[in-house]
């Protein structure tokens, strides 16, 4: 698996890219044949709430199917944890899907 990490709006620093490899390689348990995992984090200036509120955005490629996951919170760590668990909710659902199509044909 191929994890791509891109810094916008702030410095990716490399506490920041073991945390963001630490997480989304714990994904990988629930699936296997992730092919591409591209994950961007950044400073996102667009709300109209005070102070700095971090998005992350993760888009998995897998084999004839795509998932994407887009977060924000007003820490970065949360933001990537919330990623984290809906990216695995979602991996386990397309699981069981594919799983079900199997079964009827």
């Amino acid at each position: 698996m191929t994890i791509n990490i891109r810094a916008v709006g702030m410095e990716l620093t490399p506490a920041i890219r073991d945390y963001v490899e630490e997480k989304m390689t714990s994904v990988e348990k629930f699936i296997e044949g992730i092919l591409i995992m591209d994950v961007e984090i950044g400073l996102d200036n667009q709300h109209h709430n005070k102070g700095e509120i971090y998005s992350c955005s993760v888009t998995v490629q897998l084999p004839g199917d795509v998932i994407k996951v887009e977060k924000t919170e007003k820490n970065l760590y949360k933001a990537i944890d919330k990623v984290k668990d809906h990216l695995r909710e979602s991996i386990i659902k397309t699981k069981e899907k594919k799983r079900d199509e199997g079964r009827k044909g």
